[in-house]
């Protein structure tokens, strides 16, 4: 199956998209994981995300496209994926689309997690007191919910046009929406 997984921050995406590659034996491929694999390995694009993270910039569509188009094209990609974090913005949707194409492949599903935000912050906020990270205050939290709502907003009205969007109410446990993700794979693999 290929597929992209999308939710807010402290929605569960992670530890579910790494549930969902084990049960259908794909890669989970976030672009975060990309970045620093090409840093680490200072690939030709991994010199070029340093550079500009470096300097306090933002990866351009154009240096994300390329990284993921390299990564979709091994051998472990070919019969599925799992994309998290991309795509995040209409260009990428487009960009995905071409890359797609070269090998005759569309996508399957577009997962999205949906969860009570007041849940979600006070998830993160627990989470930041236990780990230590002062840095995730409340207004942070909620303004990194906020840019999500406002630059995912546009891709879910896309993929829900496209009969792809598949919303999972993604509260309770793992385990529980484990078992909601399956089922809503379950009716696109037959479909």
């Amino acid at each position: 199956m290929r597929l992209i997984i999308l939710g807010p921050p402290g929605a569960g995406k992670g530890t579910q998209a790494a549930r969902i590659a084990d049960a259908f034996g794909i890669p989970a491929i976030s672009t975060g994981d990309i970045f620093r694999a090409n840093i680490k390995n200072e690939t030709p694009l991994g010199k070029q995300v340093k550079e500009v993270l470096a300097s306090g910039g933002y990866v351009t569509d154009e240096i994300t496209n390329a990284i993921v188009r390299d990564r979709l094209f091994e051998d472990d990609a070919e019969k599925g994926f799992l994309l998290d974090g991309y795509p995040r913005t209409a260009a990428q949707v487009d960009a995905l689309d071409a890359i797609l194409a070269e090998h005759g492949h569309t996508l399957e599903a577009v997962l999205e997690l949906t969860v009570d935000e007041d849940a979600v912050v006070a998830r993160l906020l627990k989470r930041a007191e236990i780990e230590g990270r002062d840095d995730d205050s409340e207004e942070v939290i909620r303004e990194r919910q906020a840019i999500y709502r406002r630059e995912t907003a546009p891709l879910t009205e896309v993929y829900s046009e496209r009969g792809l969007l598949v919303q999972v109410d993604g509260m309770g446990s793992v385990d529980e929406v484990f078992a909601r993700i399956s089922t809503a794979l379950e009716g696109v693999a037959r479909s």
